[in-house]
Parts: structure tokens; sequence; C-alpha cells
């Protein structure tokens, strides 16, 4: 096996494109496996319904109707309980017959599509073992491939929060107005997937703060932020004009923040988790729209809130606890299953997580500080979700692919003597140095 080097390769580049090839076919491989296992299976009710019925009516002509509530009101009225760019792009496969499994195929070739993504990621951080490492975990991590075969935004997400990543490397390289544009711009995309991703922007502003003259830094972190703004303002004033007041990029806060502020919620196994029957209405409002839907719920949320605020930071500790699987393993795994996931899959991808996030913290704390902060960004961004929110793995799934990262940098400084005594790798003295993107060596 000779995927890192070998005597007929031409260059290290070509190595490293060979095994990336490799190691995507096989990553691809086992997700068409699972995407074949549902060939008739119906989508679990949920975000998958509203996702999969949102793209057949936007293919029908009938674009971002509502897809949840009354079956008597799909179609109708406007609909925004997410962000648009998931069933935009399940929509083209929605024109085929049997549509629901040509979306999970649509979603299943993106999962692939984050392999090599991946790899990218991994060679600008810690070089080019660490890429290769990180597309072979990437491959085989069941927390990156559970989603790939639902009509779920996961995926999406993944594959935008890598694309978000790598161009903030890029950025802090070159520090140009276009590379500051061009992440303003992938930002504000990926706030069409998942919206908290928006936060990204401020947060990613922050680079080259300590590394660039201050007047410089300003005008790229304000050109970061406005042009992200941009991105997003046409979705915005399309909402605001349709539900006539102003809403954001989904019209579905009320209803995650009501589902994690109950009674279920608050005390017993789901502490810090979030549950559907709290969403029950008895007898909601004649003709009520998603915007007026989520203003009600929001309101009971902080009504619900108030009145048990001694419980308030118990339930956050659970929150992060359960996101970080040291608590409410079982719920966990009851959630997950009722989206289509196999237990099985599950409960390994709960183990790989707990061998992969030491050594990704290790990782993350040997990169350089300015690597270092870009790759924190979705942590930051799943542990701010987290604590106002619940705690799942599907919010934490912006932080999986750098999770598969920094354990490959860790894993590239520790199994190196290993590689080069097989000769997979040249010698240190061979490497070239690390470029301004790349972490530095991870060990002294």
């Amino acid at each position: 096996m000779h995927l890192l080097v070998g005597s007929t390769a031409s260059d290290p580049g070509s190595r490293f494109r060979r095994g990336v090839v490799v190691i995507t076919m096989v990553g691809a491989a086992w997700r068409a496996v699972m995407l074949v296992s549902k060939w008739r299976a119906p989508l679990a009710f949920g975000d998958a319904w509203y996702y999969s019925i949102q793209a057949i009516n936007n293919a029908d002509g009938r674009w971002f109707k509502e897809a949840g509530g009354s079956f008597e009101l799909w179609g109708v009225l406007p609909g925004a309980e997410h962000p648009p760019l998931t069933s935009v792009l399940i929509t083209p496969a929605s024109l085929l017959p049997q549509p629901e499994f040509w979306q999970r195929a649509t979603l299943t070739l993106i999962g692939i599509a984050l392999i090599p993504l991946v790899a990218l990621l991994g060679r600008a951080v810690g070089g080019r073992v660490a890429g290769l490492l990180a597309a072979a975990l990437a491959a085989v991590y069941p927390n990156l491939w559970l989603s790939d075969s639902l009509v779920m935004s996961e995926t999406v997400t993944v594959c935008m929060v890598v694309i978000v990543l790598l161009l903030a490397l890029r950025h802090r390289d070159r520090f140009t107005w276009g590379t500051a544009a061009a992440l303003g711009a992938t930002i504000g995309l990926a706030g069409h997937a998942r919206s908290e991703l928006l936060m990204y922007a401020p947060l990613l502003a922050f680079v080259g703060l300590r590394s660039r003259p201050v007047r410089d830094w300003l005008a790229r972190a304000g050109v970061v932020t406005i042009v992200a703004l941009l991105t997003v303002t046409p979705w915005i004033a399309f909402n605001s004009s349709r539900f006539h007041t102003f809403v954001a990029m989904s019209t579905n806060e009320g209803s995650t923040w009501l589902g994690a502020n109950c009674p279920p919620t608050y005390s017993g196994p789901a502490m810090g988790g979030w549950i559907l029957d709290c969403l029950e209405d008895p007898s909601p409002p004649s003709g009520e729209n998603t915007a007026e839907r989520s203003a009600r719920r929001r309101s009971a949320t902080f009504t619900y809130m108030s009145d048990h605020a001694t419980r308030v930071p118990l339930v956050v500790g659970a929150r992060v606890l359960r996101a970080a699987d040291l608590f409410g393993l079982s719920e966990n795994v009851r959630a997950d299953a009722a989206e289509e996931r196999p237990r099985w899959a599950i409960w390994l991808g709960m183990v790989c997580w707990w061998l992969l996030a030491p050594l990704a913290a290790f990782g993350l704390w040997r990169m350089r500080p300015g690597v270092r902060w870009v790759m924190s960004v979705p942590v930051i961004g799943v542990l701010a979700v987290t604590v106002v929110f619940y705690g799942s793995h599907r919010l934490r799934a912006p932080l999986e692919p750098v999770v598969v990262v920094a354990a490959a940098c860790a894993l590239a400084t520790m199994l190196r003597p290993w590689f080069v005594r097989r000769q997979w790798v040249e010698p240190q003295v061979s490497e070239p140095e690390p470029t301004q993107g790349e972490a530095a060596p991870l060990t002294a």
C-alpha cells in the first residue's frame, strides 16, 4: 500500500490526490449501500417530510409553501419552517418518479463530496498526511454518513461548514478584498442551510486581528460581515413580505424553544433535550401562519422559563452534557432512531465520538493561534446553540468535521514515525515548512 508515497509517484501532490480518490471511492461505496437500503423506505415524520414536501411543491411551481401542520394547508400558505438551501438542492430530484428516493440520492452525493472537502481542510491545517487521515476518518465516521441518506439539512450543513473553513483559512493567508467577500458570501449561503451558521460571520471577521494592521483588519472584517448580511437579505425580504412581519431565516425558532422548555425537558431522562409532544396545540387559532405560530410558541417559552427560572442552569448543563454524549444517551438514541437512523450506527457513532473527541481537543490545542481560532468557530457555534436551545446530535453536526480534522492532525503526528519506517511518508527533513494557513507541527 503506497497511498502516501511510492517510488513511481511523480510528486507528493499526485500521491495525495490518488489517496483521496481511493478513500472517496470507499466512502462512496458504503454510502451507496446505505442509500439502497432506503429504496422504498417511507420518510420519517418530521423535518424530512418538510424538506421533501416543500421540494415537491417547488417542483410543481409552488415555491416555498407550507409543508407542515394541517394537510389541507400544504402548498397553500407561505412556508419558511427551515431555511431554503436544502429544499432547493433536492428540488430537481423532485421532478423524477419516486422523488423521495432521488432526494435521498442527491443528499448522498453531497455527503460523498464531503470526503475530499475534508481532505483539503486537513491538508490546509496539518499537511498532506493529516489530509489523508482526515479523509479516511470522514469516509467511515458514522456521525458524518448517518444523515446522508436522510432528507435532512445536516449533510448540506456540514459541507457548507467545511467550505467556510477552507475559505476562512484562504482569507487568513491572502487577506484581500476578494477573499473577504468570498468568505462573507459563503457564510451567507451557509445560513440558508442552517440559520445558526450566520454567527460565523462576526466570529470569522476576527481573522487577521493579530497579524494585520488594525485599519486593514477592520476593513476586511466589515466586508465579511456586510457581504454575509447582503447574501441573506433577499430571503429575509421575501419572507417578511409574505408573512407581513419581520421574519429572519425561518419561522421555526418558537417551536424549537417550546419543545426544549417544557416539563419533560426540565427533569427526568429527557432533561436538556427536545420533545415533540410539547408542541401539541389543543385548539390552534384558525388560519394561523407559521410566523404567527412561532411568535405564540416563543411567548409560551419565555413564560415557562420565567416560571421555572431556578431550573434553567441545571437544564443548560444537561444540554451541554447531552451534546457531548455524556448524559441522556438512551434518549439521544431514541430521538435519532425516530429519524430513520439505525440504532447500531447511532451507538457506534457515540463510541467513535468518545475516541475522537479527546484526540481532536489535543490536535486543536496544538494548532497555531490563527488556525486554531478558525477551527474553533464551529465549536463556539455549537456550544452557543446547545446552551440556547437543546443538546442533540443534529445540533452538533457542524462540529463533526472539526473533530475529524483535528483528530487527524493529532494522529498524523503520533503515527509519523511509523509511517516513515514503512516508507509511506518521507522523513521530516524533506517535508516543506508549513505555510501560513497550516498548523505548526503538533509535537515540539
